[in-house]
């Protein structure tokens, strides 16, 4: 079964695309534990995409969601035609960033490590001008 949905690169989008990442959630037969972190994985990224990917283009976009359910996994293609960013450049970073204590650390900075942190897999590659991030959970 695949779920598809395309929303604008926008804040307000943010709701829908909870949503959406909920109902494939349920669909695939996730705990509530697993559901969050899915749905923080993914507002991460959806969130760097609308504050980032299109500002050469006046933040005008759209992102583009499609899921697929097997016995095996769940898998979540998040893509967009924004700037070329690769979110696993930045984990080791933010890696370090933790080990500092919470007191002496800037106020954000941890998004990519909590998508890794909230997925069982992650890989991202640029084809075609296009960012594809995935996401995998394994169904247990």
């Amino acid at each position: 079964m695949i779920e598809k949905l395309t929303v604008s690169a926008t804040i307000n989008s943010l709701k829908i695309i909870t949503e959406y990442i909920v109902k494939v959630a349920n669909l695939g037969g996730l705990d509530k534990k697993a559901t969050y972190k899915l749905r923080l994985a993914t507002d991460e990224l959806a969130t760097n995409i609308i504050n980032y990917a299109y500002t050469e283009n006046n933040g005008v976009g759209d992102i583009l969601f499609e899921s697929e359910i097997s016995d095996e996994v769940i898998m979540i293609k998040i893509k967009d035609l924004g700037i070329p960013f690769d979110p696993t450049t930045k984990l080791e970073t933010e890696l370090k960033t933790i080990n500092i204590p919470i007191e002496e650390r800037k106020i954000g900075g941890l998004g990519i490590f909590l998508v890794f942190d909230g997925v069982d897999q992650f890989f991202y590659e640029r084809i075609d001008n296009e960012n594809i991030s995935t996401l995998i959970i394994y169904r247990k």
